[in-house]
């Protein structure tokens, strides 16, 4: 039996509500993951998890949304496997279990939540221009930095 190598999955995870910056930084950041070959893991719904998913699908890339609802028509229209739960802010363990690595952009108490889960999990947790105050996150401030931190991995 042949074994295939397994794309890495990146887990995105923010704020379902955000400022234009970070929205665009996340956009960013799922044409990045896209570009180099990965699948990309979120919440499923909207802000930051809506925008990382717009940029990855925009680059041709691969898109799981773990919804917190039992409604797969509850994610975002960029979710390409829609995985419904019904646990509400339960399912945020999932969503960071199921990536590989896991880059945390601004958000509140459920991104607080996710980046604690990844961290108890033993996950890489990236924090891009946020959560770099929270032991065992490792900061960084740019597209460029996810994109090195990422090539390895791939």
């Amino acid at each position: 039996m042949v074994r295939k190598s397994k794309a890495i999955q990146v887990t995105v995870v923010g704020g379902s509500s955000a400022d234009g910056q970070t929205l665009a930084l996340a956009e960013s950041v799922g044409k990045a993951v896209a570009a180099q070959g990965g699948v990309l893991v979120c919440g499923g719904l909207g802000g930051v998890m809506e925008a990382a998913a717009r940029g990855a699908k925009e680059t041709g890339g691969v898109t799981v949304g773990i919804l917190p609802t039992d409604n797969v028509e509850s994610g975002n229209p960029y979710i390409d496997i829609a995985i419904p739960t019904g646990m509400g802010h339960g399912r945020n363990m999932l969503v960071v279990a199921s990536g590989d690595i896991v880059v945390a952009l601004a958000g509140s108490h459920g991104t607080h939540c996710e980046v604690t889960y990844a961290l108890l999990l033993g996950r890489r947790v990236l924090g891009l221009k946020a959560w770099g105050h929270v032991p065992g996150v490792h900061p960084i401030n740019s597209i460029e930095e996810l994109e090195r931190e990422l090539l390895p991995k791939f």
